[in-house]
């Protein structure tokens, strides 16, 4: 029910059409609909709403791979939520592995994140780069990863994607994403506004170039005795400076006014990734999508729904924005749990 699991449902469906899938939720974000179509949970067969700290008994039960996209998915969640991130994130996604495991579950997918890599101008990270986690975030997926290792075997496959920063459209948008606020910002104001110096560097993928990942990952089979494979997933021609990012909205947008800001401290999380294992290892599931086609996509879509908030960085399509309300409500306890719900209630598509 978030940003990337909206768009992997409708891959999974058309890649296993005979599949039972199963969606498990918070719901958090049920309400930032981007999209006039169907609810994105209707492709699933069942959709339950649940916390992944405590699933209930029996849920893994039968299941052949589980794809584990449950977090708080950016830094600062993870400045506002550093428990909750940890919990979520780190401890949850490695107990329930551990569960996964017992009950015969074949295939664990982890979507990690570049983010791993933090600072590094010393040319692209690959695999065997030293990680330098900044961020509660960062910090959550180099321990998933190291604590999920010893758990796969020869029964268990798991595959952690090292995913680059994400864009791209969804029936769930996140416009706290750097390429996503670009363009929301051209369509809504004409106006891109660069928090940093435009330096940095960020490795791109569009989401659905991220399910098709997800998706070789449930079916891999294990390379070279590659039980546990920790892969980065994105394109070597997505590796951009936030001010080229920019420009190339303002290529498909026109009329936008760029501005940067030239007195911004130096951003700590620039790196550029080498993508060619993954290459290597998936070349029938390597990323499509270009930028300019990312861009375009997105501005068609935020035009779809008369997308015109100029102050968009307070509304909803922020993803702590939405938190911050429901905490404000009451509805939302301090540690990211339902404060009044029923747990573990079951609805079906």
């Amino acid at each position: 029910m978030g940003y990337v699991g909206s768009v992997l449902v409708q891959r999974l469906r058309k890649s296993y059409p005979g599949a039972e899938l199963i969606g498990v939720d918070m719901g958090f974000f049920g309400n930032c609909l981007s999209s006039t179509g169907i609810l994105p949970e209707c492709r699933v067969h069942h959709q339950y709403f649940a916390d992944v700290r405590r699933l209930p008994g029996g849920l893994l039960s039968g299941v052949d791979a589980i794809v584990y996209l449950a977090a708080l998915s950016n830094d600062p969640l993870g400045n506002a939520f550093e428990e909750a991130t940890l919990n979520i994130n780190y401890h949850a996604c490695v107990q329930v592995a551990k569960k996964a495991k017992e009950v015969g579950v074949r295939s664990f997918v982890f979507a990690s994140s570049c983010s791993v890599y933090g600072y590094a101008e010393d040319g692209a990270r690959t695999e065997y780069s030293p990680v330098n986690p900044l961020t509660a975030y960062a910090k959550s997926k180099v321990w998933a990863e190291r604590d999920l290792a010893p758990l796969a075997d020869e029964s268990f496959n798991v595959t952690c994607l090292r995913f680059a920063t994400a864009c791209g459209m969804s029936d769930r948008l996140r416009l706290d994403l750097v390429l996503n606020d670009f363009v929301a910002g051209a369509v809504a104001a004409k106006k891109i506004a660069i928090l940093s110096d435009g330096t940095p560097w960020r490795p791109l993928i569009h989401v659905k170039d991220m399910a098709r990942a997800i998706d070789w990952a449930i079916q891999r089979d294990p390379q070279r005795g590659e039980a546990f494979l920790t892969v980065n997933v994105g394109s070597d021609q997505w590796n951009y400076q936030v001010k080229d990012l920019a420009e190339a909205v303002a290529q498909v947008v026109p009329g936008v006014q760029v501005s940067v800001n030239n007195n911004a401290q130096p951003d700590k999380r620039s790196y550029r990734v080498n993508f060619s294992r993954f290459t290597q290892l998936a070349p029938g599931y390597t990323p499509k999508m270009n930028l300019i086609a990312a861009i375009t996509e997105l501005r068609d879509g935020l035009s779809s729904i008369r997308f015109n908030d100029e102050h968009f960085r307070q509304s909803k399509f922020i993803r702590l924005n939405t938190l911050m309300h429901l905490r404000e409500q009451g509805l939302l306890t301090d540690s990211l749990e339902w404060a009044a719900s029923a747990p573990g209630l079951k609805a079906t598509a």
